[in-house]
């Protein structure tokens, strides 16, 4: 073999290895148990989604998936936890909402979510909806704002803290309307004073107003997405009704510290929307008020990105500005 071939065997040979460590490099992970922290406690949405997903994943990765609760400070605790662990054998899994407005509603975060928290997979859509007590008579969206104009002050409503309250604030801001907000530490109690009439309207997932809504004390008047959801085909979604500046998608999926490199953030993103592809989860993520909605990296972050400027925006109408 003459000087020139017997080079450019070695160099073949090289990238030959090189290669090969590549693939092994590839099939090594994941190594450990992986961890889906959740910011709130057992039963939630967000920790079903997790559950189900972790029993396919466990199958799939050939590791234990373990569900971590870690609920409070407005889920600064889990998203903290990951953060500060910087691993890429623990992922954040939780609604975007959860933290979108943190930069209006906390000083001093700690993170800074572009940076530290990346949107590895879209899994889910909570169903969000908008309910009013059978005694109002209204039968639509459009129906309960022109009541609401008419009365002024003399209706009251439960929302969820945080993001659907933001939107909620961001509604009656720019159609100038007058509705007392009652807080509940238990929603599903207040849900219920639909019934009663004690509460007029409700803006929740659809999970917490479903037992109220199964008795006939209330009516859904819509759901808050930009398409209209199967399991609720006949409720129009509040841009139908006229009312945009109630809309807001309840995103869900994972999220992971900087330390996950962008190939193994494209593969378990695509592992994990493709879970939520599943047809037995689906059907359990429906039973629980919820729809999958698989997405890998690049379409959950697209998703973020349009939610951060929503937020930004609706920040702006009510007048809050960034602490952080």
């Amino acid at each position: 073999m003459n000087p020139v071939s017997k080079i450019m065997a070695l160099a073949g040979a090289a990238v030959l290895g090189l290669m090969g460590s590549a693939a092994q490099a590839q099939t090594a992970w994941p190594t450990r148990t992986v961890k889906l922290i959740v910011p709130f406690a057992p039963g939630a949405g967000a920790d079903i989604g997790a559950r189900l997903a972790a029993d396919l994943l466990t199958r799939k990765w050939g590791q234990p998936v373990v569900v971590e609760n870690r609920p409070g400070g407005d889920s600064l605790i889990a998203i903290r936890a990951v953060i500060g662990d910087n691993n890429d054998h623990q992922f954040l899994f939780t609604p975007s909402g959860n933290f979108t407005p943190h930069p209006y509603r906390h000083e001093k975060l700690g993170y800074v979510r572009e940076r530290d928290l990346l949107p590895v997979a879209r899994f889910s859509n909570t169903i969000l909806v908008v309910g009013a007590s059978e005694m109002l008579g209204v039968k639509t969206i459009g129906e309960f704002v022109d009541l609401a104009k008419k009365k002024p002050g003399e209706m009251n409503v439960m929302v969820v803290p945080g993001i659907t309250e933001l939107v909620w604030d961001n509604f009656t801001t720019t159609l100038n309307l007058q509705i007392t907000k009652v807080p509940f530490t238990n929603l599903t109690a207040g849900a219920a004073e639909m019934v009663t009439n004690r509460i007029q309207a409700a803006m929740t997932a659809l999970a917490i107003q479903q037992p109220v809504l199964q008795g006939k004390g209330a009516r859904l008047l819509a759901v808050t997405s930009r398409n209209r959801v199967d399991i609720l085909k006949d409720v129009p979604t509040v841009i139908e009704g006229g009312v945009p500046s109630l809309e807001l998608e309840g995103l869900v999926g994972a999220f992971a510290a900087p330390s996950l490199t962008a190939e193994l953030r494209k593969r378990i993103g695509d592992d994990i929307a493709a879970v939520a592809r599943d047809p037995e989860i689906a059907a359990k993520l429906v039973s629980s008020g919820q729809v999958p909605n698989p997405g890998g990296a690049e379409e959950f972050s697209a998703d973020i990105l349009r939610q951060e400027a929503q937020v930004a925006a609706m920040a702006k109408v009510v007048g809050l500005k960034k602490m952080d």
